[in-house]
């Protein structure tokens, strides 16, 4: 019987160990930033970050798809947006400056690192997705933590409300995901210059580049877009590329053995390969 009952209250409880949750976590400078958390079961972790004007709630589509495949997610409101307002909203933010409230939200992103590290989670097991604005702050953010282990960028751009995104770029060695929609100008030429600097910082199979017609930020992502991103959240890098030619040495044979049955087997004398 106590058997029993030991084996209920595991089954009642795994599950909640599993649970969505509102989390919350205060700033160096003082921002009380609102979260929505659900612990990983499969080890990596997704922050979520939303564009300008806009909330975590931009994610609640893709965060189903996440919890499906076993990753854990946090998504929040960036200062002044959604429920992240004790100091003000961002109709108040100055619009320029490198030290302006929107450069600032870099810190938002170190506090969700931190409590995920406070929960468990490696720097090196936590991905970031930004959106427009968000996209932006990912990419700043990742320069100044090289550990993360992806970093997915949904309709950049090289300057938003003075966040710059390149400098980052440039610095960040590990696997990036860009995505932009193909109708508008501006913002694909500007995803194609950051997915050169990706590819020149972080090298070849480790930048994943995704069009998707006329939509932007999460709407590509809802639409389009998730199942290319949750494959490159499971395998962000490619392997190596092996050459095509087994590169044999001169002049050394190289015998192959192999049976069609256990009474029959043949021996194949391979020499050096003609080079084409």
């Amino acid at each position: 019987m106590r058997k029993f009952l030991l084996l209920l209250v595991f089954a009642i409880l795994t599950p909640l160990c599993f649970a969505q949750s509102e989390v919350e976590w205060k700033t160096a400078d003082n921002w009380n930033i609102k979260a929505t958390f659900l612990p990983s079961k499969n080890g990596k972790m997704v922050i979520l970050l939303h564009d300008l004007g806009r909330t975590r709630e931009d994610y609640k589509n893709f965060t189903k798809r996440l919890e499906n495949e076993t990753f854990g997610y946090l998504a929040f409101d960036l200062r002044g947006h959604g429920k992240s307002t004790n100091l003000g909203t961002y109709n108040g933010f100055k619009k320029t400056g490198t030290d302006n409230e929107y450069n600032q939200m870099v810190r938002d992103v170190e506090g969700a690192i931190n409590f995920l590290n406070n929960k468990g989670y490696k720097t090196e097991d936590i991905f970031i997705i930004g959106a427009g604005l968000g996209a932006n702050v990912a990419a700043k953010a990742v320069g100044l933590n090289p550990q993360i282990a992806g970093l997915g960028l949904l309709t950049p751009g090289l300057k938003t409300k003075d966040v710059l995104s390149m400098g980052g770029i440039k610095m960040y060695k590990n696997p990036v995901m860009i995505a932009v929609g193909s109708v508008d100008r501006k913002p694909m030429m500007e995803a194609n210059l950051l997915r050169n600097a990706a590819f020149l910082s972080s090298g070849q199979g480790k930048v994943l580049f995704l069009t998707a017609y006329e939509l932007a930020g999460t709407k590509m992502l809802d639409r389009y877009l998730t199942s290319n991103v949750i494959w490159w959240l499971k395998e962000p890098a490619l392997p190596e590329v092996l050459p095509d030619i087994p590169n044999f040495k001169e002049n050394k044979e190289i015998e192959i053995t192999y049976s069609e049955n256990k009474e029959e087997e043949e021996i194949i004398h391979l020499g050096t390969p003609s080079v084409l």
